[in-house]
């Protein structure tokens, strides 16, 4: 995507690892009930980038808004696990024990 261009390379390397722990985030709180708040945390951090990707986008000047679409979709899918996790299914400490 050349409009993402201008984001460095080394800022890029250190998204993907903090991605690669997201994943995990978002994977170990099946197998761990004490480690659940790590599913709405990685989670968050995944609407802040993909809200990120679709201001770059949209800041560069591209006409496309295909992208845009794709990354808000994810945004509103990863917020929803979010809202789900801390507000419709509230995370208790009971769950920690």
């Amino acid at each position: 995507m050349p409009s993402l261009g201008t984001i460095p390379h080394g800022v890029w390397l250190g998204m993907s690892i903090v991605e690669l722990l997201c994943v995990v985030g978002l994977i170990v709180p099946a197998i761990s009930k004490r480690l659940a708040i790590l599913a709405p945390i990685a989670a968050a951090y995944v609407v802040a980038e993909m809200l990120l990707f679709s201001g770059v986008h949209l800041a560069s000047g591209s006409t496309s808004m295909g992208p845009v679409i794709y990354w808000l979709v994810v945004a509103a899918i990863s917020a929803f696990i979010v809202y789900g996790r801390l507000v419709l299914k509230p995370i208790r400490q009971s769950e920690f024990a």
